[in-house]
């Protein structure tokens, strides 16, 4: 299996995240699930990095030439991809995959899940979205969501794109276990 991670950058935020990514990416190596992520060597990226490669996984950078060249990059990961934009970058992450996590970040992180939401809601990608929401940072955005579903902006069917987790522990059951989608979900995108 391989993963797609979202996840922050930014050094100054509460220990809970840093402890959920440690604790989510010794899981991922050990049920031996690759991991690809944005190649940042601080922050969440880079504890999951730090941990993935520590423990033995396999864990694949994927970051615009530009922010390499402000090395950004995280110094051990050896297997990287530059891309020249951050939208081919976008794409890039979802080639592959077998299921999206995402983990607290700021506005980057955001745009990424929502954008695969929107691809998911179109039969575009397919595969599980899964969003840990460590200390409740996620609560609004679920709510936004519910909210899209009660003001007609989205069918409840669309609630079924994606899974809130609270504990790391069940990121890998929610991706396992997540409601079946398909290319066929165009023709539901409209349902309110």
């Amino acid at each position: 299996m391989k993963v797609c991670v979202y996840c922050a950058s930014s050094n100054k935020i509460d220990n809970a995240y840093f402890e959920a990514t440690e604790k989510l990416a010794k899981e991922l190596v050990k049920q031996n699930i690759e991991v690809v992520y944005g190649g940042g060597g601080t922050g969440l990226m880079g504890k999951l990095a730090d941990v993935v490669l520590e423990n033995g996984g396999k864990i694949k950078g994927i970051m615009p030439k530009f922010m390499n060249e402000v090395e950004w990059g995280h110094k051990q990961v050896t297997d990287f991809e530059y891309t020249e934009t951050m939208h081919e970058r976008k794409a890039k992450f979802l080639e592959g995959i077998d299921g999206i996590i995402t983990l607290a970040g700021g506005t980057g992180t955001l745009e990424e899940v929502l954008e695969a939401i929107t691809l998911k809601k179109l039969g575009i990608f397919t595969k599980p979205i899964v969003i840990l929401n460590t200390k409740g940072y996620y609560d609004p955005l679920k709510a936004m969501l519910e909210r899209c579903v009660e003001e007609n902006f989205m069918g409840a069917v669309h609630l079924k794109m994606f899974n809130f987790v609270n504990e790391p522990e069940e990121v890998i059951p929610a991706i396992q276990n997540a409601t079946p989608w398909d290319k066929d979900a165009i023709h539901f995108a409209a349902i309110k």
